[in-house]
């Protein structure tokens, strides 16, 4: 009898803990799923090696949880405690414990964007970067122009800033070779850089990418002919290397810069790209239009206005001139990227190659008063 007592004491005595431990298990469960206390999305990084307690201490500072041990036993009770991740996490209003170690074991972290708009120099990438929020460590050397691609780029927090820049110049590097393999078969440039060269003027040249390829195709015809380009943006930046900002119309004196990036003394393309290039402009210098222009002048609604001879292209400026006298509140259209920056002025007549090259520098001081009665929309 003694042992049968005992027995059924200690069944009972199992039956309350089972009871015990069942009620703890249910309360849990209810604890968990139910909503917490966030009023409104919180974003909160977790370090790594902190461990779950440290995680729960963490969350409950930031008002995700209520109790930190419920958190603890929940990660431990559901096996989630070994797969929480560190990094960035954005966890919405009234998140459960459930939800929240859902979260963090998924490895979804706020994710940042930084768009990097076409047209700028390597420079103002660089400081772009620099001042992204989330990133980590310095960004290193400011990379030569033309070696970023433009586009939007998604980090997390963490993410090294030299590690994004890196991605902008394989980025760059990949475009560009697949580009050059659909490039025209006739293309007069020589190299995959010169097709980068040429984008990064285009960029500052219009900011239509309808009309890119045309442009393109203006500035292959002059090189094919040997004349200079007489790029206007290609002085704005032999002017600005040295950080200085040209906010006014470009004088005669300027375009006498003595610096191989003046495509007004220099003949062919300049050393190196002027600014990084879009994948229109990249696109438009690597399949031109087939033209026969050699002249535009900006048209006071953002485009251009294309000729084949000065004839047509005095004309036009002629034309654009007459339009700014009846239309006082009109003004010519800069591109975005540049405010400064104008398109290509008249270079010389058409008749041949010879004449061309003769005439250069009697233009070059024609166009000089010739930007200054037109608004500084005179081209070559």
């Amino acid at each position: 009898m003694r042992l049968v007592r005992l027995l059924i004491a200690g069944l009972v005595a199992a039956l309350i803990v089972v009871a015990i431990l069942a009620g703890a298990g249910y309360w849990l469960y209810r604890d968990a799923q139910a909503p917490g206390p966030l009023t409104e999305a919180t974003i909160v990084v977790v370090p790594s090696h902190i461990g779950v307690a440290g995680i729960a201490d963490l969350l409950t500072r930031h008002g995700v949880i209520r109790r930190p041990l419920a958190f603890d036993l929940a990660a431990r009770m559901s096996g989630r405690g070994a797969a929480l991740k560190a990094g960035e996490y954005e966890f919405p209003a009234a998140a459960s414990v459930m939800q929240t170690l859902n979260i963090l074991a998924s490895g979804k972290t706020v994710k940042h964007r930084l768009t990097i708009p076409e047209g700028l120099t390597s420079a103002a990438v660089v400081a772009l970067v620099r001042n992204a929020p989330a990133l980590d460590g310095d960004v290193g050397p400011v990379p030569s122009d033309g070696t970023l691609l433009p586009d939007t780029y998604v980090y997390s927090y963490g993410d090294t800033r030299k590690a994004l820049i890196e991605r902008m110049q394989r980025a760059m590097t990949q475009v560009v070779a697949q580009m050059w393999k659909e490039r025209r078969p006739d293309l007069l440039l020589a190299t995959p850089q010169e097709a980068v060269i040429l984008a990064s003027i285009i960029e500052k040249e219009t900011a239509r990418e309808e009309e890119r390829a045309h442009v393109a195709g203006v500035f292959i015809n002059r090189l094919r002919l040997g004349m200079r380009l007489q790029a206007d943006p290609t002085v704005i930046y032999a002017l600005s290397r040295d950080g200085a900002k040209i906010d006014r119309p470009l004088n005669h004196a300027d375009l006498a810069t003595n610096s191989p990036y003046n495509t007004y003394l220099v003949k062919g393309l300049p050393p190196g790209p002027i600014t990084n290039p879009s994948r229109s402009s990249l696109r438009a210098a690597m399949r031109p239009e087939p033209t026969e222009d050699l002249y535009f002048v900006a048209d006071g609604s953002g485009g251009h206005v294309f000729a084949k001879t000065l004839a047509d292209q005095t004309r036009n400026i002629a034309e654009h001139r007459h339009g700014m006298a009846t239309e006082p509140d009109a003004a010519p259209a800069a591109a975005p990227q540049s405010p400064t920056a104008t398109a290509p002025r008249a270079v010389a007549p058409a008749a041949t190659a010879a004449r061309h090259r003769r005439r250069l520098h009697q233009q070059a001081a024609r166009l000089a008063r010739c930007r200054h009665a037109a608004g500084h929309a005179c081209r070559r």
